[in-house]
Formats: structure tokens, sequence, C-alpha cells
């Protein structure tokens, strides 16, 4: 079930001078973005607060499966729910519920930390001598740090190769610096506030706060956070007139190619047994993403003359839809799948159903660019549909078809068809099996994936013939899949 949780303010009496530089009284938000940081959570929420310099602190969980909100709350933070996932939403959030002009932000899972590391990031700020502070601690920088974000400063903005940490996520700002910088989605969301407060002629400031523990990351989560950094530091290099070359070549696509891979999607299931796979067009949402773009931008009698021709085959319907939005800016794609109506009910099934165990993703015949949007406003796991190449980050009207969409060489379904992904989950070597995969759609080109699944729902369902399938169940809305979950939940306790 959906839990909620009452917000409260910690608020702090000024402090008695203390035997510190500068006597600091409760002046500052501390900000922990956190997903799934029960682990420690109550640990680094009572260090903050225990810190003389800090008025509040705010936890922004994205949508934690497991008691980091809860343990967040208990330790006296205020506990606020992400609007999108990702740990740049959690950090922009995190800035416009602040109460203070000062802001500091910590990580979730630090542990063993010298005492009053709030007060000393924000002496800085309160003598004026920066405006913009990171952390430099004694643990060496990790692998993107050294191979990836380093070298790449000391190309592009030298200036800053003296930082020990460029990617640290321990930052103190004022408020009103940080709400005219930009708020990345992904892992360059640090990199990305960096070089934005730089550029714009912020002072930039290091502050030593010893020795550091953090948890570490997956080797394939370093490759995508790898990439994206890389992505961020030419993106603000080329906009700071800093990149004398007309194009870094599949920079960002290389990055959406790994997350849109099953290869690095599997890694991400780490023990999870039962599954959810969600259609988007048409089942997460009412509208279908590629008529409302063609819409937005003028191409919807042609679509809807591609879409009449029900008897071409998959693949050379795909490819001339994607010539359609030849020219069309990445901007519109992104504007496009952040605006479309999300069914009701749809949230919440999934924010119970990952409680409940189950790995949840977005199986699309859409584009990764749109589907990725859509699994983290609804907080999935992962998505995996189609790729669309952007040349400077206008569409090039070339697509990629997703592998997983195809059927090796034993396998019935001669064509592209999501109920291949079933199958790479299904052969999946990693202990322990998939057990339990639930699936929900709407059309016939979900009929498969369907057909596959242990339980198939088909909610608002296009064709009769889904109706006529055994095994599938009509659903009005998606509540009747939250009250599923729980019935099942309690059975099995029960039992």
């Amino acid at each position: 079930m959906k839990l909620k949780y009452r917000h409260r303010v910690v608020k702090r009496k000024k402090s008695s001078p203390i035997n510190h530089p500068r006597e600091v009284n409760a002046c500052t938000t501390v900000v922990i973005p956190a997903l799934n940081e029960a682990k420690r959570i109550q640990e680094v929420v009572a260090y903050a607060l225990a810190d003389p310099a800090t008025a509040e602190v705010i936890v922004v969980d994205d949508s934690s499966i497991d008691n980091t909100a809860i343990l967040a709350q208990q330790a006296g933070a205020q506990v606020l729910t992400s609007s999108m996932l990702g740990k740049g939403a959690s950090m922009r959030d995190g800035v416009a519920a602040a109460s203070h002009d000062l802001i500091v932000y910590l990580d979730g899972d630090l542990s063993n930390l010298r005492p009053r590391i709030v007060t000393s990031l924000c002496l800085p700020l309160l003598n004026k001598r920066a405006d913009f502070v990171k952390a430099r601690f004694g643990r060496g920088g990790g692998r993107v740090t050294e191979l990836t974000a380093k070298p790449m400063l000391k190309v592009f903005f030298p200036e800053l190769a003296y930082l020990s940490q460029p990617l640290g996520g321990i930052i103190a700002a004022r408020k009103c610096l940080l709400q005219t910088l930009s708020f990345e989605d992904g892992y360059g969301v640090d990199a990305g506030l960096l070089l934005d407060a730089h550029l714009a002629g912020a002072h930039l400031a290091e502050v030593d706060i010893g020795s550091l523990e953090h948890d570490s990351q997956p080797l394939q989560d370093l490759s995508l956070m790898a990439n994206e950094v890389s992505r961020v530091i030419f993106n603000r290099a080329k906009l700071a007139g800093r990149l004398h070359v007309e194009q870094v070549i599949a920079m960002y696509e290389s990055q959406r190619q790994v997350a849109a891979s099953i290869d690095y999607v599997l890694t991400q299931r780490k023990g999870r047994r039962a599954l959810v796979l969600l259609d988007m067009d048409g089942t997460i949402t009412p509208s279908r993403f590629a008529l409302e773009l063609a819409r937005n931008t003028g191409n919807e009698t042609a679509l809807m003359q591609l879409l009449d021709t029900p008897h071409d085959d998959a693949i050379s319907r795909s490819e001339q839809i994607a010539e359609l939005f030849r020219f069309v800016h990445k901007q519109q794609f992104e504007y496009v799948a952040r605006t479309l109506e999300i069914r009701p009910g749809v949230i919440e099934f999934v924010k119970q159903a990952r409680r409940a165990g189950f790995m949840v993703g977005v199986v699309s015949d859409s584009y990764f660019v749109a589907a990725d949007i859509m699994r983290r406003r609804i907080f999935a796991d992962f998505a995996l549909a189609h790729t669309l190449t952007f040349d400077g980050d206008v569409c090039n009207g070339q697509l990629q078809i997703n592998p997983t969409f195809l059927p090796d060489e034993s396998d019935a379904v001669t064509s592209i068809c999501k109920s291949n992904v079933l199958r790479c989950f299904l052969t999946d070597k990693t202990l322990p099996p998939v057990e339990l995969i639930w699936a929900v759609g709407d059309n016939l080109n979900d009929l498969e994936m369907l057909r596959r699944a242990d339980n198939a729902f088909v909610i608002d369902p296009k064709s009769p013939k889904l109706l006529e399938e055994p095994g599938i169940t009509l659903i009005d809305e998606f509540k009747e899949l939250v009250e599923l979950l729980i019935y099942e939940a309690s059975e099995s306790i029960e039992s």
C-alpha cells in the first residue's frame, strides 16, 4: 500500500558559542537525496542535525522500496517524495523546499564522518570567500573521476584541474545561486552544477573534510556514469566556446544505448525473482507518444497514413515513422514525453510492485528517448525501446531496433516482438532465476508478451482479440492491480 508520511521541519534553536574558527548559528538547510538508503540514512540525518550550522534536514526520497523515508523521518528529517526519478530532480526539489539561503548536500550512504562538516562547508560562504564549495576528502578519486572527469577537465577547463573531487556530491552553495543552475537528470548532475557555477562566474572553493566512506558502484553503473559525465563536460565545453570540433560523435548516443541494452538491465535485477512489464503507449498513457509528437511537429497527417498500413512489416513501418521526425530537436521529444498524461494509479502500482519485490520495466515499440523519461516519471526500474539517433541534439531520422526485441533462432515469433524481452529474462543465467512475470498491455502488438506472462492484464483494449485470449484479465483501472498486489501479499503472510 502507498505509505503517507507526515512532513515536518525540525528547527534548531540558536546554539551557544562553540570552539570553532568562527561561531556559526543554525543557518543551513541540509539536503539528502536518497534512494534505498535504509542502512545508513538515520545515521546521516542524526549526524547533520548534530552540526551547529544545521537548521533543518530535508531528505528527498526517490521512491525507495525500503524504509528510507520512514527511518529518515524518525531521525528528525523532513521527508519529501521526489518529483521524478533521478538524483538531479531530488537535488532540485530540495532547493525548492529549503527554508534557508545556505544549502549543503550530503549523500545518504556516508559513514564515519568527522564532526561539523556542515559548518566547515558553510564557512567559505559565510566569510564571502566562495559562492560554491566542494568537499575534498582523503579517499582517492574513483575510477570515473580519475579516468574520465579529471582528464577532460584538464583539457577543456584547465582552471578547474586543481579540484580533487569534481564529481563529489557533498556540496555547499547559496540557494539563490543553485536556483539559476541546471540539474542534470543522471549521473552528470554534480559535474554539471560545478561547471554551470563556474561559467556563471561563481567563486569556487574546496574544503578538506577528512576521510570518507562511501558504498561503491557496480562496474556496469560506472560505465554509464562515465558516459554521462563525458556528455555533460562536452556540452558545457561547447557552450563555453571551448569545443573546437563540430560534434563529438555519438557521445550521448553511446550513453543512451548502454542504458537501453538488456545486458545493462539484467545487471540491475539484483536477485529479484519477479518482474512487471508495462507497455507505454495506450497502457501507461492513454495516448500514443508518436501521435502526440506528430501533432506537436505538424506531422500528424503523414503519421496517420503510415499507421493505416498494418500489412507493412513492423521494422519498415517503424523506420518510415522515424524518418518523419528528421530535423526535430531532442528537446521536443523530451517535452512531449514529460507532458504526456499518465493513467491514474500507475505510479501507485509501480511503487507497490517494487515494494513487493518486483522489478518493473517499461517495454515500448516507441523510442527510448521517450520511454526512459516515462520510466523515471512513474519510478520504474528500466525501459526497453528502440533508439533514435541525434546529430547535435537534432534527430537524423535513423532508427536502431533494440536487439532485445529480435527473436533468436529457436523462437517461434519471427518478427520484432516485446515477448522476446520475457525470453531474455527467463534465460538469464544469473541466480536466482526469474520465477514470476506480470504484463500489462492494450493492443495486438502486446499480445505475445501477454501470452507468455504468468499474469496478463489488458486495459482499454484496442482489439476484441485481446479479450478472447484465455488467461488475459481485463482491468478498468490500475487501482485493481494495486489491490491485487496487496491481497496477494496478505495471502502470502497468512500462509
